[in-house]
């Protein structure tokens, strides 16, 4: 009995359904991997939001954050013994600068929950562990707190509103707009630590004087990102131990996913950002997390960066 081959065409055909098929399900092994990535994610700010909480139920207070001093030290390092880091914690020395010799090793030393899996591995400098995830200063400009001395061109401007604020370690009760309506920490990829190089996640220097938020994301969106003379920072998101508008903190004055900005003398518009398509993963003062979409209102941002603003947020 004669047997019958597959054609040539026959074969062709089966091997282009099969490609077919492979670029149907390819995006959706993707979206599921992506998917996993954020879970993690989550789960990383939900560990942070967990440690902060039991800080406070600790101290009675928040972290401090030293970002006004000459000893700028991160919110995370003094998180590390409540989230099984303590023997890092240890090699961390509070009575110095984050960059100082003492503190090199701490400074160089990786902690896995504060890496989000979508962040793509890139060239760090040597020495400097990175983190994705920021502490929230508040919805107003100042990176310190407001000046007291009427020649101080900052003089006037709202104070930091949010819940790590320069050198004062705050108390809960001190959060009146309640636990859970508060963010704590967001996101931010890293950038290219290269000022000669463009990077979509460097801190962009405009030179303007914003006096308001509404202001500042004007002017922040006004810059062209491919011309270097408007670089600010692009070392971005490392080390996590310094204590920086740029690497461990952020803003609630533009949306999320906005470019980030700052300007003299001391107005900071960092925002929220991350890989994950359509918004930010935002750990709240009380423990839990939520995903907030890029299109969320921005008085609803705003309020949610606030502490004590006695805003009703609703995300609904």
């Amino acid at each position: 009995m004669k047997r019958q081959a597959f054609t040539l065409v026959e074969l062709l055909v089966v091997i282009a359904i099969i490609g077919i098929l492979v670029s149907l399900l390819l995006p959706a092994v993707q979206a599921a991997r992506e998917a996993a990535r954020r879970m993690q994610c989550t789960n990383n700010l939900k560990q942070l939001g967990l440690a902060t909480h039991n800080y406070m139920s600790a101290h009675s207070r928040l972290p401090l954050c030293l970002n006004g001093t000459n000893k700028p030290l991160s919110v995370h390092a003094y998180l590390l013994p409540f989230m099984e880091q303590t023997a890092l914690y240890n090699l961390v020395d509070f009575k110095t600068s984050w960059n100082s010799p003492t503190n090199l090793v701490a400074m160089g030393t990786s902690v896995p929950t504060f890496m989000c899996p979508s962040q793509p591995t890139g060239a760090l400098p040597a020495g400097r562990a990175a983190t994705n995830y920021r502490a929230n200063q508040g919805s107003q400009l100042l990176f310190r707190n407001s000046p007291t001395v009427s020649s101080d061109p900052n003089f006037g401007m709202p104070a930091p509103n949010g819940v790590f604020i320069s050198d004062r370690s705050l108390r809960d009760s001190e959060i009146t707009d309640g636990l859970s309506n508060t963010a704590a920490f967001s996101e931010h990829p890293l950038a290219d630590f290269n000022n000669a190089a463009v990077s979509k996640y460097d801190t962009f220097r405009p030179g303007t004087y914003p006096n308001t938020p509404d202001e500042a994301v004007q002017q922040c969106l006004a810059v062209d990102p491919t011309n270097l003379a408007m670089q600010g920072v692009s070392d971005v998101g490392a080390p996590w131990l310094q204590a920086y508008h740029s690497t461990t903190q952020y803003f609630h004055v533009a949306a999320p996913n906005s470019r980030s900005c700052m300007f003299p003398p001391g107005r900071i518009a960092t925002s929220a950002s991350s890989y994950h398509t359509g918004g930010v993963v935002v750990s709240m003062c009380d423990g839990s997390v939520d995903f907030f979409s890029d299109s969320v209102e921005i008085a609803v941002w705003r309020a949610t960066g606030s502490r004590n603003g006695g805003e009703v947020v609703s995300r609904n």
